[in-house]
């Protein structure tokens, strides 16, 4: 019994580590495969965004897991709402948005007739590269129809002129809305072309429309005891000086010159500063109670820069200047009269503060809103601009705030998206003229086509591609009416130049008379044609030329630092790296010297040139990016210097592969 026992052994247990996922690899589709994989996205985001075309297009109601339910007619919200499960699809999905995108962000409308217009030129595009068309020539055609168009539609446009036209514009923008195009143009008239119109949630059932004169903002009283009036919570003055400083205000010492000054001159003060406090703040407050004293001390709005150029602002239109700037020219302790600024009227809030008719010399306010003119036509900040344009507002006609009333958050935030995208049209029209509407525009664009000169068979069918593309807006319109399309196409060229379809009523009129206009810069925009996705190539160059995802890869395995297990999410094993890539036709003879990229690893590899002359012409390589030996004792290392990747070095074993 013994002897059995001692024969007896236990089960031997290993323990395995098991690899971790490959989360970062990649799929690669190429050719035929990947281009049918794109244009289902191309398609069904161009579906959900095309059905809102014309006066009785449809509303698209978009789901969101944080909020209400969005419900709009706006093409780049219907378009920015859109993410596919599908990757690739998605990818298809995402060159159109890019295209809504940028329309959105030069013409600030018209990205419906983008997004139409991009899904016609390339689903015929990938078609036409399918069956053999050169997708570089095909580009040119299709570049060279693109810039015939644009300057027929240059031609055809008329400059805007009368209110009446401004609220045609807007009307039509906003889906036949009138109130809509009434409440704009009224407001556009009163602050002038160059004014600022700001659309805001309102608190009330209908929309209303509110003047703001002179310099508004959105910093209150410091504290509630400057309030000197019982008919509410404000404080007035009238014939008041105004003391601008951009740095905090602690010592009461400071500030009695300038109190003193405006005791003597029996007028009131306010204070202007980045804040007030201590014991400053506390013997304004104290002779405020006891003595009476007229003044009050407010926030100076904003930030950084900001801040201090809407305090200099603040002080040319008012005739003043800003103490304790960055030169530290003026000190608050030397004020002196004319170092302060003169207004009519002052009403400070607990929430904002209003400077109404500053005394300051109009040369001086003239030369101001010049140099932020300037300013906005150097600037590329989108948000810059958009602070630019409130400032330069402030310093001209006042400001006109739309707000947007309604029953719940869904038919605000629909009305709303309705008054930006009538605003941005209307900023458009008044900017280069309008052209007739529902397509029509488009359609008298096909004849000059006709004329582009085409050095071979490829081009010209590029421009036979963009030719046809013209019409689909138009023939959109009228399906979206419940009308035979191609039958509305037909018969709006066979009419005279301004004759168009009258979705809404049912009938043929003249656009312009009937007030059927859109602005001319919303269809001109060059980068809402045939964009996927980069501003130097059409859709034929980028979208519809693309082989595959990329040409050159690294295949084999990469692993963690010092040829050990992965040990975190970000050092997974990977079939495949994906670099960055150009066209090897596009690379400039300057930058070669950046693409002898020498690969140093393990059995097998080689160089990117080695891998790249085996292959073909139009092989992908990679762009400006650099793989050097990093030299880490030996073993082989791999180091990815590009732009934006991480720094980090990588080893692996396989080789460079290049795709034809």
């Amino acid at each position: 019994m013994l002897r059995g026992l001692s024969s007896f052994r236990l089960p031997l247990v290993r323990c395995v580590r098991v690899a971790p996922l490959r989360g970062l690899a990649k799929d690669v589709k190429f050719g035929a495969d990947a281009r049918a994989a794109m244009l289902v996205g191309v398609d069904i985001l161009a579906d959900a965004v095309a059905v809102t075309m014309g006066p009785k297009g449809r509303n698209v109601i978009l789901e969101s897991s944080w909020k209400s339910p969005k419900i709009t007619k706006d093409g780049v919200t219907v378009a920015k709402g859109i993410e596919l499960k599908d990757r690739f699809q998605n990818i298809g999905a995402k060159l159109v948005q890019d295209v809504a995108n940028n329309t959105n962000e030069e013409a600030g409308d018209g990205t419906t007739t983008a997004t139409v217009l991009a899904r016609a030129i390339a689903k015929e595009g990938f078609e036409k590269i399918s069956k053999g068309t050169n997708p570089i020539e095909f580009r040119r055609g299709v570049m060279a129809a693109v810039d015939a168009a644009v300057a027929e539609l240059k031609r055809l446009s008329k400059p805007i002129s009368t209110p009446e036209e401004v609220a045609q514009v807007a009307t039509i923008s906003a889906n036949g809305d009138s109130s809509i195009g009434e409440l704009i143009s009224t407001a556009m008239k009163r602050v002038g072309t160059d004014g600022t119109i700001t659309v805001k949630d309102g608190k009330t059932l209908s929309d209303e429309l509110e003047f703001i004169e002179g310099m508004k903002f959105d910093r209150g009283y410091i504290s509630p005891y400057f309030i000197n009036t019982e008919k509410g919570a404000r404080c007035e003055f009238q014939d008041a000086y105004v003391l601008f400083s951009e740095k905090k205000i602690n010592s009461i010492q400071s500030l009695l010159p300038a109190l003193e000054l405006c005791h003597q001159q029996k007028k009131p003060l306010v204070i202007v500063a980045e804040d007030v406090e201590g014991e400053a703040l506390t013997a304004l407050v104290l002779n405020r109670l006891k003595l009476g004293l007229q003044v009050c001390a407010v926030k100076a709005p904003g930030f950084g820069d900001n801040r201090k150029n809407t305090l200099r602002d603040m002080a040319i239109a008012t005739g003043g200047v800003v103490f304790g700037d960055e030169a530290d020219m003026y000190k608050i302790e030397d004020v002196q009269q004319h170092d302060l600024g003169r207004v009519a009227e002052a009403v400070i809030t607990k929430d904002d503060c209003l400077l109404m008719r500053g005394r300051g010399a109009k040369a001086e306010v003239d030369k101001r809103i010049a140099q932020i003119k300037s300013e906005m036509e150097a600037s590329n900040s989108d948000y810059e601009k958009e602070k630019m344009q409130e400032r330069l507002a402030k310093l001209s006609n006042g400001v006109a705030v739309i707000k947007v009333g309604g029953s719940s958050e869904v038919e605000v935030s629909e009305k709303k998206d309705r008054y930006t995208d009538a605003l941005n049209a209307t900023r458009a029209a008044v900017e280069e003229g309008i052209v007739p509407g529902g397509g029509v525009a488009l359609l008298r664009c096909i004849p000059c086509l006709k004329n582009v000169v085409c050095k071979n068979e490829d081009q010209r069918i590029g421009v036979q591609i963009v030719l046809r593309a013209l019409s689909t807006p138009a023939y959109t319109i009228a399906a979206n009416a419940g009308v035979n399309g191609s039958v509305v196409v037909e018969k709006i060229l066979s009419l005279e130049k301004n004759m168009g379809y009258d979705a809404l009523n049912d009938t043929y009129v003249d656009m312009l008379e009937a007030g059927i206009i859109d602005p001319t810069k919303n269809l001109s925009c060059r980068r809402r044609w045939c964009r996927i996705p980069s501003d130097d190539g059409g859709n034929g160059g980028h979208g519809a030329t693309e082989r595959g995802a990329t040409h050159v890869c690294w295949h084999g395995s990469w692993y963690g630092r010092n040829g050990s297990a992965c040990r975190t999410a970000r050092q997974n094993y990977l079939d495949y790296l994906i670099l960055f890539a150009l066209p090897r036709d596009q690379i400039p003879e300057e930058l070669s010297s950046a693409y002898s990229i020498s690969v140093s690893g393990g059995p097998g590899s080689t160089s990117v040139p080695q891998a790249l002359e085996a292959g073909s012409e139009s092989s992908m390589i990679v762009s400006m990016t650099k793989l050097k030996r990093k030299g880490e004792k030996g073993q082989p290392s791999m180091w990815w210097t590009q732009k934006r990747a991480p720094r980090r070095p990588l080893q692996g074993r396989g080789s460079w592969r290049t795709v034809p």
